[in-house]
């Protein structure tokens, strides 16, 4: 007899011939696109509407906001429809716009017609001009800092590194036969890395071996390549090397530094790429294992955690980095090696059980120095910590890289020429990650905002120029 069974495929019940039972059921194989399609028409939009609102004039004198979006239920044609018209199977987006005048204190709200969207059929498909299509997933390298080496023609083993974010600007690191520490800013021309840190700040000598130790690299760097002597001569020449051709100030180039690095608008790592960044830059993976050569200290109450040549394990490790201990100074083969690591430890330790941090949007380690500002300035009062803690949500978790990441980064790559650290393997699952549509639809979404706003900047200057009433929708 003929052993038949019924199995369920999905949404579907087959007649299964097969000898072996079914252990497992089939996984809904396009959950990944749907939910992704979702968050981009739940959260995605949002986000785009939140970075590209508050558009203002020349003059200050306007400003347009984005406050609502809608995307209209029921669509022009349906799918059958769409493909018999040769049609894309789309919904109107509209858009509740707010502008304002600043100096008359006047607000005029609309609703302004988008344009059509494309909507995601049940199966997963976009119906685009009557065919059916679609949007693959990409797996590409995830946002993080990842080390790794190369050898040059003596054999002498020559370390590199490249950090990466979701948007905005590279910094890779290198190291040259001559123990000379290079930096290239975006794919630019290679300057040497203290002329680098001294633009963002670290002026003299003195300051640059005082923050990341007597190293020989940071020494002859500074001896042989690095030409300039304080934080406005790095500047100057940081930005001859990125924008060539154009007469360098050091407010001009101030302003573009802060653009490249420092402006979320521009530079995003993402929830993804903030995990990979506190997960490689804190202090902890580092010192794990070894011999403090100093005694390391707790910032807020002077208490020793690790003594002077105490070993230390990875619960030591895990307290001295929660500790918010930004600088320990380890022996590795009985050399003492300085590590600086970015500040940021979980929130939980800090805030009493009373306070739900995730209900707040905080699901990630914090900034520690902004943490310890609003605790002193709150106290005990709990009501009043939680509402510093919600508002200032992007300050504790920046989605921008700062400036003791930078630093902590460079660290790493010094540490690792001395033995302490680990190299990345980039063709590891662990350091990719899928960019499926819901993101990709929102990095188009975003290029088009972006080109929008200056056409809204220009439209709005001539507006205000002719003196007319003027409304969103103008």
């Amino acid at each position: 007899m003929v052993n038949v069974k019924q199995v369920k495929l999905g949404r579907n019940t087959r007649m299964s011939f097969s000898k072996i039972n079914e252990v497992q059921e089939m996984p809904n194989l396009i959950e990944i696109q749907k939910d992704s399609y979702q968050w981009f028409l739940d959260e995605g939009i949002k986000e785009v509407f939140k970075d590209i609102s508050s558009i203002t004039d020349a003059n200050g004198k306007l400003v347009l906001s984005f406050v609502d979006y809608r995307i209209d239920e029921t669509p022009k044609y349906t799918i059958e429809e769409c493909k018999e018209r040769d049609t894309t199977y789309a919904a109107p987006l509209r858009v509740k716009a707010q502008l304002r005048n600043t100096e008359t204190g006047e607000v005029v709200e609309n609703e302004i017609f988008m344009g059509d969207f494309p909507l995601m059929t049940d199966s997963g498909t976009f119906v685009i001009n009557g065919a059916e299509r679609v949007i693959v997933s990409q797996l590409v390298r995830s946002p993080g800092v990842y080390y790794g080496f190369d050898y040059d023609k003596t054999g002498k083993k020559l370390f590199k590194s490249t950090v990466i974010p979701n948007r905005g600007a590279w910094l890779e690191y290198e190291m040259d036969s001559n123990d000379i520490f290079y930096v290239r800013i975006d794919k630019n021309r290679k300057i040497p890395a203290t002329t680098f840190i001294r633009a963002l700040g670290i002026s003299s000598d003195d300051d640059l071996i005082d923050l990341f130790g007597e190293d020989p690299r940071i020494v002859q760097t500074i001896q042989e390549k690095d030409a300039t002597k304080n934080t406005e001569e790095a500047l100057l020449e940081v930005y001859r090397k990125l924008r060539p051709g154009e007469p360098p100030t050091v407010d001009s180039a101030k302003t573009h530094l802060n653009n490249l690095f420092f402006d979320a608008k521009r530079y995003d790592l993402a929830r993804f790429g903030r995990y990979k960044y506190n997960k490689k830059l804190g202090v902890a993976s580092r010192i794990a294992g070894h011999k403090a050569a100093q005694p390391i200290i707790d910032p807020t109450t002077g208490e020793i955690l690790v003594d002077e040549n105490e070993f230390i394990n990875a619960e030591k490790a895990h307290a001295v980095e929660q500790a918010g201990v930004m600088e320990c100074v380890i022996f590795s083969e009985e050399k003492a090696v300085k590590v600086l690591g970015n500040g940021m430890v979980d929130i939980q330790g800090y805030i009493p059980e009373s306070i739900d941090a995730e209900a707040l949007g905080i699901n990630e380690k914090v900034c520690f120095k902004v943490l310890r500002e609003i605790l002193d300035k709150c106290g005990d009062d709990v009501e009043a910590l939680t509402d510093e803690l919600a508002n200032r949500v992007d300050d504790l978790i920046p989605k921008h890289i700062t400036l003791d990441d930078i630093f902590a980064t460079v660290s790493y790559f010094i540490d690792l020429c001395e033995g302490v650290g680990e190299i990345d393997d980039i063709d590891h699952l662990g350091n990719r990650r899928i960019r499926s549509v819901g993101e990709l639809l929102q990095n188009q979404f975003r290029i088009g905002f972006a080109r929008m706003e200056r056409v809204i900047r220009e439209r709005m200057g001539l507006q205000s120029q002719e003196g007319d009433k003027i409304t969103p929708n103008a």
